[in-house]
């Protein structure tokens, strides 16, 4: 098997409401297809990552502490969306009420990330990953 790309995400939604109000409204992702309550793009570029993240590593990134909070929802896959400005993109997402896991700030590998849970319980990231842009 030769696996190419990652062809498709898609969070699994209990409330499709709540869902677009947090990726088309919030976050800015524009959909040109709907099948029901089935929002689709083909037009966001591909994943350049894909990785298995222990959920102890995943804590650590975002609590400082192996252990995921009791009183958050333990997510089930983390989805990360590069912007050019991680505090600005923190900041309008916390005035939209979206609470922040933590506020931007840069990881021991050098990218800057904010952390927040979507309405589904994926761990979602605003991040700048300066490897992914040319000339760094």
């Amino acid at each position: 098997m030769d696996v190419q790309f990652v062809a498709s995400f898609a969070p699994i939604v209990r409330d499709a409401g709540a869902a677009r109000a947090f990726y088309r409204d919030a976050l800015g992702l524009s959909f040109e297809g709907e099948a029901g309550d089935y929002l689709f793009t083909h037009e966001l570029d591909g994943a350049k990552h894909f990785g298995l993240w222990p959920l102890s590593e995943a804590a650590q990134a975002c609590f400082g502490t192996s252990e995921w909070p009791t009183d958050l929802p333990v997510p089930q896959a983390s989805i990360e969306f590069e912007v050019a400005d991680v505090a600005a993109a923190a900041a309008e997402l916390e005035a939209k009420g979206y609470k922040l896991i933590h506020g931007a700030r840069t990881e021991p590998w050098g990218q800057t990330t904010a952390r927040l849970s979507s309405p589904e319980g994926l761990l979602v990231a605003v991040c700048y990953t300066p490897q992914f842009h040319e000339g760094h």
